[in-house]
């Protein structure tokens, strides 16, 4: 990519970012099946509005909308983060394995240990940890590789759903409250879940930025970044960390949401190119956005039905990735 076209593009997504990202979130409060006006929501900003929008604003799509811009802004950041550090088109917390062993912790919580079902967060964001960790074990043979990273987190995520399969099937008669989780979305959630996810999703999101000079240098390759003084092995067990913290965060509250670390970075990548200093707060905002209008459009569209956003988005994303595919975009 010529590179004053580059830059051209990193300028014009600077300006219309956070326009885009202010639209999507009065999208998502405005949205549903009750239309609020933006007229409406000024008058309840300035204590004057309809006490029934009121309640609509700030108790049920208000933090439904903070929640899906932290989660879609963590998923993509966590994709990101993992595609650089394996040089990896393919690598997306719901493909190595992360994802799963959060999945696989809410099911047990779910179905074998239903008193426990208020500790659903905790249980999803500590099985993403334990999955991320397990993977580099395995890759682990005096060093590790993208490669073998890669392939452990698949063979783990293979793994972790045959497990969940299995103890659904087996508690077949207790598993209605576990199929909305595992579509992923964001139905029914309100503030104490913004309260839960904040400070993981915060810490995160703030250490990123620091991620982007070890992710340029490692897709240059091992070799060539150890040349350079990089310590490398140390460089991608801190960004697989990061990334799992992410992705730990968003499942935490979301479920399987999948799609939005895969398809955020490509998109951003195809337009400004693989520099990190710029990939990685572009796809945090195109996730933020991505999913806030993703959740909105699935509780909007088929009202009073409410289809989970996870499902939405891997009926966009699906075609969308092998568009991409069969053009050769990802795999060089």
């Amino acid at each position: 990519m010529n590179v004053t076209v580059r830059n051209k593009r990193r300028k014009w997504l600077a300006i219309v970012a956070l326009p885009l990202l202010l639209a999507a979130v009065v999208f998502g409060v405005a949205s549903g099946s009750v239309f609020i006006s933006i007229a409406d929501m000024w008058n309840v900003v300035t204590g004057h509005g309809d006490p029934v929008h009121e309640t609509i604003i700030r108790d049920l799509r208000l933090p439904r909308v903070l929640i899906g811009l932290l989660v879609g802004a963590c998923l993509a950041a966590s994709g990101a983060l993992l595609q650089g550090v394996m040089r990896n088109p393919l690598a997306d917390p719901g493909i190595i394995g992360v994802s799963a062993g959060g999945g696989l912790a809410a099911v047990i919580a779910l179905v074998l240990f239903p008193q426990f079902a208020i500790l659903l967060p905790g249980f999803a964001f500590a099985g993403a940890l334990i999955s991320a960790f397990v993977i580099y074990m395995l890759a682990w043979d005096g060093g590790s590789s993208p490669v073998k990273i890669l392939l452990a987190g698949i063979a783990i995520n293979a793994l972790l759903g045959a497990i969940m399969n299995g103890i659904m099937v087996l508690n077949s008669d207790r598993i209605q409250s576990v199929i909305p989780w595992l579509s992923g979305g964001l139905s029914g959630r309100s503030w104490p879940h913004l309260k839960f996810m904040l400070p993981y999703a915060a810490i995160g999101l703030l250490l990123t930025p620091f991620a982007a000079k070890a992710s340029n240098l490692l897709l240059i390759g091992d070799k060539a970044a150890q040349s350079l003084g990089q310590h490398v092995e140390r460089q991608r067990f801190l960004i697989v960390a990061l990334a799992s913290l992410l992705a730990g965060a968003a499942v935490s509250v979301a479920g399987l949401v999948g799609f939005v670390g895969l398809l955020v970075p490509h998109a951003i990548r195809l337009l400004i190119g693989e520099d990190y200093r710029f990939l990685l707060p572009f796809s945090i905002v195109g996730g933020a956005i991505l999913m806030v209008v993703a959740d909105t459009a699935a509780r909007s569209w088929f009202d009073p039905l409410e289809l989970p956003a996870g499902i939405l988005l891997a009926g966009i994303g699906a075609p969308f990735f092998l568009i991409l595919l069969k053009k050769r975009r990802l795999i060089r």
